[in-house]
């Protein structure tokens, strides 16, 4: 049984300044309060493009995830795969959404658990987290709003 949970956000930004802030994975520990970032093999981001993801827990449990780019169309999505030990952990997926003239973006962030029984029993214990789902839709809306601040605030170039 997979579980989805989606938060979207409206940003005073065009599609593209949002998609490339997102895209740049190394960078995601400005905005996520669990994912401290990625080391990437290749800046390009393209399908196919594989990165390790940082994270950390609220409890100080770091762990790092094997993440496989499955969409990159620019400026529209952006998808990964996440892996652990060789087993599928879940996908991750941004949406951007025009809005209006195109000088601002409705952004939707997904995640789509896809852990079997095994990553179910030791996910908890790596992470300290026992309800995903729910804290992952908390920790979306911190990104979001985190995401939005960055590229709003005065003296950032959106054009």
């Amino acid at each position: 049984m997979s579980k989805t949970v989606s938060e979207s956000i409206e940003i005073q930004a065009p599609p593209k300044a949002v998609y490339d802030a997102v895209t740049n994975v190394a960078d995601m520990g400005r905005w996520s309060p669990e994912c401290t970032g990625a080391a990437v093999e290749s800046p390009a981001v393209r399908v196919g493009m594989r990165f390790t993801g940082h994270n950390n827990s609220a409890k100080g449990r770091p762990w790092n995830t094997n993440c496989t780019v499955t969409q990159a169309d620019d400026a529209r999505r952006f998808t990964f795969d996440v892996a652990r030990i060789g087993l599928s952990i879940a996908t991750w997926s941004y949406a951007f959404e025009p809005i209006g003239d195109g000088r601002a973006t409705k952004v939707t962030e997904t995640w789509t658990d896809s852990r079997g029984s095994i990553m179910h029993f030791i996910g908890p214990r790596v992470s300290g987290v026992h309800d995903r789902a729910t804290h992952n839709r908390q920790t979306m809306k911190v990104t979001l709003q985190r995401l939005k601040e960055a590229l709003e605030s005065p003296g950032r170039s959106t054009a």
